[in-house]
């Protein structure tokens, strides 16, 4: 049973409704959940389905392919020279599938293992859209986990396949609410908001990692289990995880790691310096690779400029495995109980608070008010001087009714309560920014916490509003 991902669903379904052939490309990492997605919406329309197979050559990939053609013509096809023989194949096997009733769909997954290096495949795909699929009542999807690759030689391709796109979907992990879902419907399991969001600290949003959480026990034990145990299903994912997607995959894994080590990210220059890659397009490419198949994320400094981008890494899991899995010798089931209690756990606990909210700007804005208001997410960093202290505040939200709120954001299992001190940091941070950034915007500063705030006279009248972990959950 799908969860959530209503837009993607409508898309899906408004192509089989239109009058024309359709080609839709649909990205996203890998085990987001895009071929579970395809199947359950077309699966009465599918008459055929090819997966590329990893690392194998075009002649086996051919092989694979006719196979399947043979499947639906029902008998035995003459071996090809090439995929222009395969192509013509294929259509005359759709030939007799193909009527004005019905939409039939082709689904090509894993595009990018089906289309290796040297292979004709996309050339003669595009010659096969544009001599007749085109015309015909008939769906093309083109998937695959590969995103910056699919983006690269299909959605933005210079050749046959140009501007042949007519829909394009970019699956996204499961949001906070969506999670809770799926924990509801397909476990039967009722945790509390509070392990939930635990549980997407370590796994994120990724259907598959959720699949093997289990009912009955509580959050740490499902971490301690999944992640920490010898046959945890993600004990050693990060190292299967970035060779699948990426070709050379060493500088990818050096960018993440360098990107673990700080949680407010990073600007080029210091990737470079902190990860020992090349200064050069290279680097350029890995970094828009990451971030097209939502590892990282890219934005700007509050009053920077464009080539001032910051890259942060985002990826639950990777943050997880780095600080935590990596380094940790399993030593049965209280492993993790043990490191839930160190306080460096704790610290590490509210930076990713911090990045879950980041992902969660829509949900934020529906609690401020905002939903209709366009907006900005920015980070702010100055560097201090001889004359002035420094400031970074690594979430804020530019709003277009000119007002500003600056987050402080707090993971506590219990109400949070402000202290003198804090509170004259707060204070402090809030007319620092005012000052520094010079902006005429009505600046607020805003608590996101987990269980609210505990107002005493520190907190009075400094912070508006204050927002909870209940406003994240909602869809």
């Amino acid at each position: 049973m799908l969860i959530g991902r209503q837009k993607e669903i409508k898309i899906l379904n408004t192509v089989l409704e239109s009058n024309k052939g359709e080609m839709i490309a649909v990205i996203g990492r890998r085990r987001v959940g895009k071929t579970f997605l395809i199947n359950n919406i077309y699966k009465d329309h599918i008459i055929f389905e090819q997966t590329g197979v990893r690392n194998a050559p075009e002649e086996k990939q051919i092989k694979s392919f006719v196979k399947k053609i043979e499947i639906l013509a029902g008998k035995k096809m003459d071996d090809p020279e090439d995929w222009m023989d395969v192509f013509f194949m294929l259509r005359k096997a759709l030939e007799k599938h193909v009527n004005k009733e019905k939409k039939v769909v082709l689904f090509f997954d894993e595009l990018s293992w089906l289309a290796s290096d040297g292979s004709s495949f996309l050339d003669y795909l595009g010659y096969f859209w544009n001599d007749w699929a085109s015309r015909q009542n008939i769906v093309v999807v083109l998937c695959g986990s590969a995103s910056s690759w699919i983006i690269q030689k299909v959605i933005n391709d210079k050749g046959g396949l140009h501007n042949r796109v007519t829909k394009y979907i970019h699956l996204k992990p499961f949001t906070l609410a969506e999670t809770e879902e799926y924990f509801q419907r397909e476990k039967k399991a009722k945790f509390t908001r509070y392990q939930i969001t635990q549980m997407y600290m370590a796994f994120g949003g990724i259907p598959l990692y959720l699949e093997a959480v289990e009912r009955g026990k509580s959050a740490i034990q499902n971490i301690n289990d999944i992640c920490f145990s010898e046959t945890g299903l993600l004990k050693n994912e990060f190292n299967r995880l970035y060779p699948a997607l990426f070709e050379h995959a060493d500088h990818h894994i050096a960018v993440i790691r360098a990107l673990a080590k700080k949680h407010s990210g990073m600007n080029r220059t210091e990737i470079i310096k902190t990860a020992k890659v090349p200064n050069g397009s290279s680097t350029s490419r890995v970094l828009e690779e990451l971030e097209q198949s939502d590892f990282i994320m890219a934005y700007h400094p509050f009053g920077k400029k464009k080539k001032d981008k910051i890259y942060r890494l985002t990826d639950e899991y990777s943050l997880f495995y780095l600080r935590f899995i990596e380094d940790t010798t399993y030593e049965g089931d209280g492993t993790f109980m043990q490191l839930s209690q160190l306080q460096e756990f704790k610290i590490w606990c509210g930076y990713a608070y911090e990045n879950i909210c980041m992902k969660h700007v829509p949900q934020i804005k529906k609690a401020l008010g905002v939903s209709g208001v366009y907006t900005t997410t920015y980070s702010y960093y100055k560097k201090a001087t001889a004359d002035e202290k420094g400031l970074q505040i690594d979430m804020l939200l530019e709003r277009a009714d000119r007002v500003i709120n600056l987050f402080e954001v707090k993971f506590y299992n219990t109400e949070f309560v402000f202290t003198k001190a804090y509170a004259a940091k707060v204070q402090e941070r809030l007319h620092l920014f005012m000052r520094l950034s010079k902006t005429r915007n009505y600046t607020l500063m805003t608590m996101i916490t987990t269980f609210g705030l505990k107002h005493n006279m520190h907190s009075l009248g400094l912070v508006d509003p204050v927002l909870v972990l209940d406003d994240l959950f909602t869809a």
